[in-house]
């Protein structure tokens, strides 16, 4: 496994572990309808820490996993950003941020 592949790992383990510590992880996954949505980052049916939860974390496992090509870009963060600073008490999400940021700064070197 290659240097990125293993940080990445690392930082979705630790922005899995955020979400969850911010309250931001769901047990009840979203509904067939609501996955099914053909939007960017599914914003249409979705709030962005059920994106990341269902579709984002899962499927850069699934490339790490098959040692698949990353994505060689990645810009989560800004909508992240912009989605958390207008619904979220301040400081609840900043360290699910700062990971965003790092995971995507990682796919963007990659």
């Amino acid at each position: 496994m290659s240097d990125t592949s293993t940080l990445l790992r690392q930082q979705l383990q630790q922005l899995e572990a955020e979400l969850r510590a911010a309250s931001l992880w769901s047990a009840q996954p979203p509904s067939a309808e609501a996955m099914a949505s053909a939007m960017p980052f599914m914003y249409d049916t979705l709030q962005i820490e059920e994106w990341l939860q269902w579709v984002f974390v899962p499927r850069m496992h699934a490339l790490l996993d098959a040692n698949a090509g990353l994505p060689d870009s990645c810009s989560v963060h800004p909508l992240a950003e912009h989605e958390w600073t207008n619904r979220l008490p301040h400081g609840t999400h900043g360290a699910a941020l700062q990971l965003l940021a790092d995971i995507d700064a990682t796919l963007t070197k990659a």
